[in-house]
């Protein structure tokens, strides 16, 4: 049987969860997280604990069993304490600021990269090189994350670009001074 899908997951004070069939929403002080699962995968409420329960052995429900279990522990932390990415900005003349609801990059292009805030996601930018992104949905926050390092991803020789603050960049030398003869 699968370690983490018989684990129970502990519902804390303030969250309420509510299970129809293949349907759980999960609603905290952080907000409201709804999702669909595989119909073959039990879900069901036991002494204000979820259960995740799977009906054999196969393969497929034991793939289920751990990974329905996971998502439902996430969406549980993501409405109670939330999630979040730090990014940090490298390179002389990068920088990224707050505009309204819009993150602002200079990331030298001769134009500056404008990303709007999406729903369900907050973007907070304490200093002009750290990108803080949180939100409930631990998926979300992932992507945006991804998709805002993607507009200059870190450069192995000088380390220039946008990186997760617990990223560590490979660095390359460069090219070595041919000798004299």
């Amino acid at each position: 049987m699968s370690r983490i899908g018989r684990q129970p997951i502990e519902i804390p004070n303030g969250i309420e969860v509510k299970i129809d069939g293949v349907n759980v929403k999960v609603k905290g002080p952080k907000g409201q997280l709804e999702k669909d699962f595989h119909q073959d995968i039990k879900i069901s409420l036991k002494d204000n604990q979820v259960v995740v329960e799977r009906p054999s052995d196969d393969k497929k429900h034991r793939s289920l069993h751990g990974l329905t279990r996971t998502l439902i522990f996430n969406m549980i932390k993501g409405v109670t304490d939330g999630f979040s990415k730090e990014l940090e900005i490298n390179g002389v003349g990068y920088r990224a600021a707050k505009q309204g609801s819009n993150l602002v990059m200079n990331l030298g292009y001769s134009h500056q990269v404008i990303v709007p805030e999406i729903d369900g996601i907050k973007i907070d930018v304490p200093s002009a090189n750290k990108i803080i992104i949180s939100g409930p949905d631990k998926q979300k926050v992932g992507q945006f994350a991804a998709e805002v390092r993607e507009k200059r991803p870190p450069e192995p020789y000088k380390g220039k670009g946008i990186k997760y603050v617990d990223e560590v960049i490979i660095r390359k030398e460069g090219k070595a001074a041919k000798g004299k003869k």
